[in-house]
């Protein structure tokens, strides 16, 4: 029984969120979903660098070989805005910044 069900999430993961190297879920905005509001912002595969946002599921940014801080800066700060803009939503980060990332990629 357990068995089974690990297996059904395992197969719902991969429908649903992209393989390979991502930051994971990027953002967790009360009352909604960020992938929902970033894809009808019409922001799904949008590129900077090697940095995508994921077109299987856009709370999810990938790495499509050697995506650097910076471009995941910039793709994280048109999300925010872009929804903000949009929508009136407040995109905050679910991921924790680590390593060496400058004070203005804080702000």
């Amino acid at each position: 029984m357990i068995q089974t069900k690990m297996e059904q999430n395992t197969l719902s993961r991969r429908k649903t969120q992209p393989p390979g190297a991502s930051m994971g879920s990027m953002f967790n905005p009360p009352a909604d979903y960020a992938g929902r509001l970033i894809e009808a912002a019409g922001l799904k595969g949008t590129r900077r660098g090697d940095a995508e946002i994921s077109r299987l599921h856009a709370n999810f940014f990938i790495n499509r070989g050697k995506a650097t801080a910076s471009e995941i800066w910039d793709l994280i700060q048109l999300a925010r805005t872009t929804v903000a803009e949009k929508f009136g939503v407040t995109l905050d980060l679910e991921i924790e910044l680590l390593g060496n990332w400058n004070q203005e990629f804080r702000s």
